[in-house]
């Protein structure tokens, strides 16, 4: 499939088969992820991969919209870190979001199902998954994506809306 078969074909899949995925494979999501672009280079993120079976049925008891997790193969908490360059230390969501994109679009190219679940700004989510994975206090859980072989397909989703396009002006 060439990349913009990729993009446009990328679907949200919640529903996993009970098969595990290789370490090395969620090693790839991951270089994905650190492939993103960032804000004056910063790179504000880290990640922890849930492989974990037990912590990955409390991830979807303790998150209303990760119920899937406990059938997931694994979980990615995308994570910012405090940013040395005061250039960009507004810049690290618009960071973290590309490298989340860029795990969910890597997980598709490498036939995997997976889904973004939003955990920042809710302070009850980030405290849940501070907790759950030991995250420091000054490292912010931004988002997570549960991943495994899809046990559904999807077909492409054409979203294109020519209405929301305007041209050099709003009017």
């Amino acid at each position: 499939m060439d990349n913009l078969e990729l993009l446009l074909s990328r679907r949200s899949i919640r529903r996993y088969k009970q098969v595990p995925v290789e370490k090395q494979t969620m090693l790839t999501l991951i270089r994905a992820g650190m492939a993103a672009p960032s804000a004056f280079n910063q790179q504000p993120w880290e990640f922890v991969i849930i492989q974990d079976k037990e912590i990955l049925k409390k991830v979807s008891t303790l998150h209303p919209y990760a119920s899937m997790a406990k059938y997931a193969a694994g979980f990615i908490v995308v994570c910012a870190v405090s940013n040395k360059d005061k250039r960009s230390l507004d810049m690290w969501p618009q960071d973290c979001a590309a490298a989340t994109e860029n795990v969910l679009l890597a997980a598709h190219s490498l036939k995997l199902g997976a889904v973004w679940i939003g955990i920042y700004p809710n302070e009850e989510y980030t405290d849940v998954f501070r907790d759950i994975c030991k995250i420091p206090k000054d490292v912010i859980p931004f988002s997570g994506v549960c991943f495994g072989v899809a046990d559904v397909k999807k077909s492409s989703s054409d979203r294109f809306d020519r209405s929301r396009i305007h041209w050099d002006s709003w009017e």
